[in-house]
């Protein structure tokens, strides 16, 4: 593939910005419509001014239209269509928050400075409608845009440069999440002979000076870059000067990993420039936030699904013998043991049976965690709840007293522990959750490796928006059912 193939990947992004703009558009103008119709007859202590008949307000209609122009061109100016956001990650969506957010701000402050009327219907109408069909609008977007790229259109074919370790973590990762829009085809290590061997499926590419040319040879048009100590500034610089602007693209994958970028501040002294990283703190307001969510989120979740929980504890009792709950003694916050509590999805002698079959053949990549696809010992109704999830309700319980948190960490059994690394007693700094980024990245089928990275990463980076992430994305998993066994 030549330089058409980068054409038409460039003009399918263009032609996904245009769509998203049209749906944005039409989500305005029905929530500024609504904003100034809805209100038409009603009383005027609900909307100021209100008119008594139904005929548009000719002076409301002027600024109806002005507030859908700007607002199309305050979503524009900030970049929330930027094609590099398209298909995963929640940037897209905060820049859609940010963006209205100042504008309605702005506008009110305008509007008592003028005194301009009718801004009470705006507020309460056009302003939360208008949010809820424009994340629409961009997460309908994303579906299509996911399904498109599982099929291998709107990729950038990447070329992958950096040292073995490197490449094929990035190699890898790139295979594992084909939402974000890349797809490796060609991979340069320093050192390695040019075409001698493949590199993890891959074509092994020559000299990395001249690797530009063998980008365009491949039909790429993105360069990223990881870590290699032969791969000098100097020559990113060089790779930087050869692309061509607008069409080819130029991706740092830093040394710096699992840091998420938040706490990363780039301050140029001295014609240097310095990149701060900030240090984690698992105390203070953010964290009596996060305490103050969980009591209230698990009361809501354990009233809302009391239903469920007493059917299940029925089934359980009538379908086999032994309790309905099953709890198990895990290593929590600053590494105390508590009592998690489980629907029982074995039978009563699960334990007693263990010895016999942890020579039995593992799920790969369960190293420590011990887990079995096809386990004896679960009961038919315990096959059900698990691949659901709803054996782990009870310990909505668990997060209302204190023991675990909505997300966190996985609550690790003392054995396990016993087997950890030093680096790994990090992740005993939060409370362990019921849900985190280990269950919702492929649960069971992660490997052990895996799976430590991910809970330390989340510890390192937790954020009060990034919880609210991972329970949507918790919401996605379970009912994909994936890695759930």
């Amino acid at each position: 593939m030549g330089r058409g193939g980068k054409d038409d990947a460039g003009r399918h992004r263009v032609s996904l910005a245009v769509r998203v703009a049209l749906g944005d558009l039409v989500a305005i103008a029905v929530a500024v419509i609504a904003a100034q119709l809805l209100p038409l007859g009603l009383p005027s202590y609900l909307f100021d001014d209100a008119p008594t008949a139904l005929v548009p307000d000719p002076m409301q209609t002027f600024t109806s239209l002005g507030l859908i122009l700007a607002w199309q061109v305050v979503l524009t100016v900030s970049r929330s269509r930027d094609k590099k956001l398209a298909g995963a990650g929640p940037e897209e969506y905060a820049l859609v928050l940010k963006a209205t957010m100042w504008l309605f701000g702005l506008g009110t402050i305008a509007a008592f400075a003028f005194q301009v009327t009718h801004v009470r219907a705006y507020i309460l109408i056009a302003l939360p409608v208008g949010l809820l069909l424009l994340v629409a609008n961009r997460w309908l977007w994303r579906r299509w845009l996911v399904r498109r790229r599982a099929d291998g259109q709107f990729m950038l074919r990447a070329v992958v440069i950096g040292n073995a370790r490197s490449s094929q973590r990035i190699i890898s990762e790139i295979a594992r999440q084909p939402a974000a829009g890349y797809q490796a085809v060609g991979v340069a290590v320093p050192g390695a002979a040019s075409n001698s061997h493949e590199f993890d499926g891959l074509p092994v590419l020559g000299d990395v000076s001249k690797v530009v040319g063998w980008m365009r040879q491949l039909g790429a048009n993105t360069l990223i870059i990881g870590v290699s100590d032969q791969v000098s500034a100097q020559v990113i610089r060089g790779f930087s000067w050869e692309l061509e602007p607008g069409r080819e693209h130029l991706v740092m994958v830093p040394g710096l990993t699992d840091v998420a970028g938040p706490r990363i501040r780039l301050r140029p002294v001295a014609g240097l420039h310095l990149m701060h990283v900030e240090t984690p703190t698992f105390v203070g307001t953010q964290q009596a936030l996060k305490r103050l969510f969980d009591i209230l989120g698990s009361s809501v979740l354990i009233v809302v699904s009391s239903p469920v929980l007493l059917v299940v504890a029925l089934l359980i009792r009538v379908t086999s013998p032994g309790p309905a709950l099953f709890a198990q003694v895990r290593v929590g916050h600053q590494g105390m043991p508590f009592r998690m509590l489980k629907f029982r999805s074995m039978v009563a002698d699960a334990e007693d049976q263990l010895p016999g079959l942890l020579d039995e053949q593992r799920d790969a990549g369960n190293e420590v965690l011990f887990k079995l696809k096809h386990d004896p010992r679960v009961t038919p109704v315990g096959h059900i709840i698990r691949r659901y999830s709803i054996d782990e309700l009870p310990q909505l319980f668990n997060v209302f007293v204190g023991n675990m948190s909505l997300v966190g960490p996985r609550p690790p059994l003392p054995r396990e522990v016993a087997t950890y690394e030093d680096h790994v007693h990090r992740k005993f700094l939060v409370r362990p959750g019921i849900t985190g980024l280990w269950q919702v990245s492929g649960r069971s089928s992660l490997t052990w490796e895996e799976s430590v990275r991910l809970d330390l990463s989340y510890v390192e980076n937790w954020s009060f928006m990034g919880d609210v992430i991972i329970l949507w994305r918790t919401l996605k998993t379970i009912l994909s059912k994936t890695g759930a066994y």
